[in-house]
């Protein structure tokens, strides 16, 4: 079993996990005991709701034409086989990365103490920080266009200011924030759902296997990914669990039935009212009856993506300054956002948040074979754990192994993989996954570099 340490200076001073209530919530610093208070249904709200992204329905775009523009669609059979196994797989990761936390009581960065050491942790904990960063401008983009659209009397710095304030008040209180989007927003969004899900149908769908099966596996990659995006920061809300089981199957079922429902209605709306014009989605939406007001809860949703970017950014930052408030840096790190979404225009950064993100998939695989591999070793997680240099080749070769198959879509950095990838002969196939094959390649090679310390050992 891993034991868990956390130190403001050399000191070792374990993480104390308490059962905490309902009115119990997240100490201001990594130093203070851990409440874990949070049962099946409020993991299953808090991932139910993060399962669900305004950005989620356009993104099916690249479900159904996983090569671009142009370029021929799946068909609907093929379409939504990608997602359920694409959620399925990525939900799994998502799920596993976050019982560490439980057991341990440690945040995801911190965690990263026990297997790199906690000099090189900080290197994720920088890549993490900086992709979340990105993300809450862009989430809070997404929430001030989707309420301009519904009411545009208000400008749309008017609802980035709003959404902005709205989020820095969820992350004073995380816990409760949790507990909210179970008690209420929950039932709201799978009522919407349900609602878009039944009008959808009530249009004329083209025959299930009409198109192709060509780019099925880009098309279940691009859903894994989706879904493993979440596993960086999965602990610093699982930790607070009651138990392992509630953790893992909250999660698991929370993200999976929610990102499924997400995917398949936002493919519904391209094949039959938006004519794969992803644009014209939110449209189509307000523009069924009762569509505005369903698209408005919706939209208000979008807050718990902010939230959870905002509150796991400042957590994350707590791995490099240990006694740091989490709450004025929350505070801080909201204003910050909410400037970069009136002032910057990030369109273009996207890609490179996407590329950030492929990082963490082969991460997570030597987080997980790492600490669930048998024989189960001490996880020192104190500001003092030694550097474990070696675990950056597992994570290394799972990262080249995702830029040879899918180096993403910033020009300089894809063509430069590409060249690498014809000097040495390589040339993905079709049925190859950036993200299933980077998970296994890491992984394996985690478990090589485990038997060789072993043998080296012995």
């Amino acid at each position: 079993m891993a034991t868990t340490t956390d130190s403001a200076d050399t000191s070792e001073n374990t993480f104390v996990t308490v059962a905490g209530d309902r009115r119990s919530e997240v100490g201001k610093t990594l130093a203070e005991p851990v409440p874990q208070s949070l049962g099946l249904l409020d993991q299953f709200g808090l991932w139910g709701n993060l399962g669900v992204s305004l950005l989620g329905f356009t993104g099916a775009i690249f479900v159904l034409q996983p090569g671009g523009s142009g370029t021929p669609e799946l068909s609907i059979a093929a379409a939504l086989t990608a997602i359920v196994v694409g959620t399925l797989l990525g939900t799994l990761v998502l799920a596993l990365s976050g019982i560490p936390g439980t057991e341990t009581g440690a945040p995801s960065m911190v965690l990263l103490r026990g297997l790199f050491g906690t000099r090189v942790s900080y290197l994720p904990t920088a890549l993490n920080m900086l992709q979340l960063f990105g993300w809450s401008i862009f989430e809070l983009v997404t929430i001030a266009t989707a309420a301009h659209t519904v009411a545009p009397a208000l400008p749309k710095w008017g609802y980035v200011l709003i959404a902005g304030a709205a989020t820095a008040l969820l992350t004073i209180r995380p816990l409760g924030a949790i507990r909210v989007l179970r008690r209420y927003a929950t039932g709201a969004v799978l009522i919407v759902m349900g609602y878009l899900f039944v009008q959808l149908l009530r249009h004329p769908l083209p025959s299930l296997t009409h198109g192709t099966w060509g780019g099925y596996w880009d098309a279940t990659d691009t859903v894994v990914a989706v879904a493993i995006s979440f596993a960086p920061l999965s602990a610093d809300y699982m930790r607070h669990s009651r138990s392992t089981r509630a953790a893992f199957a909250g999660a698991m079922a929370g993200y999976s039935v929610t990102q499924v429902l997400c995917y398949v209605i936002g493919l519904l709306a391209l094949v039959t009212v938006a004519h794969g014009n992803a644009d014209d989605i939110f449209g189509a939406f307000i523009a069924l009856p009762a569509g505005s007001l369903a698209f408005a809860v919706l939209a208000a949703r979008e807050l718990d993506q902010s939230f959870a970017d905002v509150y796991s950014t400042a957590v994350s930052m707590q791995n490099l300054r240990p006694l740091w408030d989490r709450r004025v840096l929350a505070g801080v790190i909201t204003a910050l956002t909410t400037a970069g979404a009136l002032w910057l225009n990030i369109s273009d950064y996207e890609n490179f948040l996407d590329l950030l993100g492929s990082v963490f998939v082969p991460m997570a695989a030597v987080l997980i074979v790492d600490y669930f591999a048998p024989p189960r070793r001490h996880w020192d997680l104190s500001a003092a754990a030694r550097s474990r240099w070696i675990m950056l080749l597992p994570w290394a070769a799972g990262f080249v192994v995702y830029q040879l198959i899918n180096p993403g879509y910033v020009s300089w950095w894809a063509s430069a993989w590409t060249s690498f990838g014809q000097d040495i002969g390589f040339t993905p196939a079709s049925w190859m996954s950036a993200s299933i094959l980077s998970f296994c390649a890491a992984g394996l090679v985690t478990l090589l570099v485990r038997v060789v310390a072993q043998l080296r050992q012995r």
